[in-house]
């Protein structure tokens, strides 16, 4: 297993689509392992495969107390969505930036897992939000496209200050 490294907002690689899963091979199984540890390794709950740049429909959560019980979700589908509200968010490609998302914090879902075996589960609160976040990488969104465009031109302009202060510091000419 590895802990991989996580792209951050803006890297272009962000905003690619991801295909399904149609192997479910042991090369699916080490990504699913390596996105495990990775996610254990921070200090998010949820982590989906297009941040460490693996264009596949596969995510990770976990939101067990003791950080002990992950679960993957492979080619996952909302079947249904109810009880919308807003809701903060962070993500580990955008750091830094909490928003106000309007998401459903109940779902049901139906996702395979690294077997290839197919399951439906019904989510509430975080959980809920969770994978909806995650699932949105899966179509290059990220969180910066769901705050308003205020929040989002300062978010920029503090990313290239804060990008000319390191050229700066390692001496690279702006």
């Amino acid at each position: 297993m590895a802990i991989l490294e996580i792209l951050e907002y803006p890297d272009p690689r962000l905003r690619q689509a991801s295909l399904p899963v149609e192997d479910f091979d042991d090369g699916i199984g080490k990504l699913a392992d390596d996105l495990i540890e990775t996610l254990h390794a921070s200090s998010a709950i949820g982590l989906s495969a297009p941040q460490v740049d693996a264009r596949l429909r596969m995510l990770v959560m976990d939101h067990s107390p003791d950080r002990s019980r992950p679960e993957l979700y492979i080619n996952p589908q909302v079947l249904a969505r109810s009880r919308f509200g807003f809701v903060e968010e962070r993500c580990l490609s955008v750091p830094d930036v909490v928003a106000h998302v309007i998401r459903a914090t109940r779902i049901k879902v139906r996702a395979f897992d690294r077997q290839g075996a197919s399951f439906e589960r019904e989510l509430d609160g975080m959980p809920a939000v969770c994978l909806q976040h995650e699932m949105d990488h899966f179509d290059g969104k990220l969180l910066v496209d769901r705050i308003n465009w205020f929040k989002r031109r300062r978010l920029r302009a503090a990313i290239a200050k804060a990008r000319r202060a390191g050229d700066e510091q390692s001496g690279v000419a702006a």
